[in-house]
């Protein structure tokens, strides 16, 4: 079965807020389709974001041709790995964030991130969360509900959660969350689901571009940790930490981190 990717509507291909959210949703619907195509394990990972990335990279030379994009397998191929870096206008993408969970039916926290860079700053951005069946975008920005928890929550890594970030909650008095990818925990604190994500293991500007770009359009705050702001489609696309929570949380979360560190 070949996949037939839906035509946007003129307003999206005018818009690139919702032409981000339309990227973003049909790269799902793709990987929703590999997924129930009964490869397991790795097969599954590589198939799934092979087969985003492949969407993402064909539809952009479509309707955004003059524009750079920024993903991990657009810079391992790129003929001229510094065009981006002269280009006003760069896509930052992650086909696939989440290719642990993504390989695990029926897991659900995967996502697909779609973010626009342009002149030094977000200016757009997606991520959809295809087996929720939710997206979430800067051109309709989500509001974020009010909080229905008594103590904070702190989204954390299902498997491995920091020591700092343990102490943390310790401070807060928050409980930990565990969940799946990067973009799922940021999108989590829109959802109401955590009031916090802390990130300081390492990670790369198309782990956080879309969600950053979602979160800042909600409200809420986002910075690096040491609380200075998080900068994208630089030369070198480490971006190792991150801190996106709600607004009433950010002072404590810094003071935290600036007096006993990340290690």
């Amino acid at each position: 079965m070949t996949f037939e990717p839906g035509t946007p509507a003129p307003e999206v291909v005018a818009d690139d807020h919702l032409l981000a959210a339309w990227l973003a949703e049909e790269a799902g619907r793709r990987l929703l389709e590999v997924r129930a195509g009964g490869l397991e394990g790795k097969a599954l990972k590589d198939a799934g974001d092979r087969a985003a990335h492949e969407l993402l990279m064909e539809l952009l030379a479509t309707y955004r041709p003059d524009d750079a994009v920024l993903s991990e397998e657009a810079l391992e191929n790129a003929a001229d790995k510094d065009a981006r870096l002269r280009a006003t206008r760069a896509w930052i993408v992650d086909p696939l964030d989440g290719t642990r969970e993504f390989s695990e039916p029926p897991r659900d926290d995967w996502a697909v991130h779609v973010a626009l860079w342009q002149n030094g700053d977000l200016i757009a951005g997606a991520v959809a969360q295809p087996a929720l069946g939710e997206a979430f975008d800067t051109g309709r920005p989500p509001v974020v509900p009010p909080r229905t928890s008594q103590r904070p929550r702190i989204a954390v890594s299902r498997t491995r959660p920091p020591a700092f970030v343990e102490a943390l909650a310790k401070e807060l008095d928050a409980e930990l969350v565990p969940m799946g990818s990067a973009g799922v925990k940021m999108m989590s604190v829109v959802r109401d689901v955590a009031d916090a994500y802390v990130h300081a293991g390492g990670q790369y500007e198309w782990d956080s571009a879309a969600p950053v770009a979602v979160a800042r359009a909600a409200g809420l705050f986002t910075s690096r940790v040491d609380g200075s702001e998080l900068v994208y489609n630089q030369a070198d696309v480490y971006l190792p930490d991150v801190i996106v929570c709600r607004p009433e949380l950010s002072e404590k979360i810094l003071a935290f981190i600036a007096a006993n560190g990340t290690d």
